[in-house]
This record gives structure tokens, sequence and C-alpha cells, in this order.
């Protein structure tokens, strides 16, 4: 069960990285009957479909077939998606704002205190003794 799950979860995330959502998915009976309609109406195979209304002949179709435009808007896939990106840029009048502290460079005497006890050194951790 928790494997369907896991593959169920999986599917969703890659689809919704491919912008993919149930409106589109709603919306392929819309495309299977328009590309009958191409099919029926220009001959185009399913492949010259998909190139006319997502690929390198979109521009020339919706220009030679503008009254199918309609049509076209209930389309899936058809929306536009942007990418924002966020620049984060520091400028010199924030390096000037910036105080710093100097560190100072005389020369003193540390000691080295080990803060490190063994177990072994207490007596609950020594073997038996006999008395």
């Amino acid at each position: 069960m928790s494997f369907l799950i896991s593959i169920t979860l999986s599917a969703l995330l890659l689809l919704q990285g491919f912008n993919f959502g149930l409106p589109d998915l709603i919306k392929l009976g819309d495309l299977l009957e328009h590309a009958n309609f191409h099919a029926a109406s220009y001959g185009d195979s399913f492949t010259v479909f998909l190139s006319k209304h997502y690929g390198e002949l979109k521009v020339q179709h919706e220009r030679e077939h503008q009254e199918e435009e309609e049509e076209h808007e209930k389309l899936p896939f058809n929306k536009q998606v942007t990418h924002n990106s966020t620049v984060f840029v520091l400028t010199p009048a924030y390096f000037n704002s910036l105080k710093f502290s100097r560190i100072s460079n005389s020369s003193s005497i540390y000691f080295y205190e080990d803060s490190y006890s063994s177990p072994g050194e207490s007596g609950i951790f020594q073997p038996p003794r006999l008395a």
C-alpha cells in the first residue's frame, strides 16, 4: 500500500514540474476533438497537429486560421509560464554602513585546559578489587 502511495505522490510531483494540472486534464477531450477536426478538414496527422498548436508551425497556423481562435483557447497547455528570479546585490553604500571591529594583535599568553575527562578515571568503571 505504501508503495502505491509513494508512486502516486512521485507522479504528482513530476506532473506539477511539467506544469500539468487538473484543468489541463479536463481539457484533453477538447484536444482530441480538435485533433479529429484537423484530421478531417486538413488531413493532418497527430504529430502535425501538435506541431501546429504547440510546436514550430504554431505562428503560421495562428496567422492562417484565425477563425479557430476560440477553439485554440480551449486547448490544454496554453497558459503562459513565467519564472521569476531574485538577485541579491550588495551595494557599496551597504558596505560603508557596516562597522567592523578591529582584532587586536596584542600578544597574550594562553593556557590550554583539557576539558575532557576519561570515564576510566573515576572509580565506577574500575574492575572490582579484592580486599
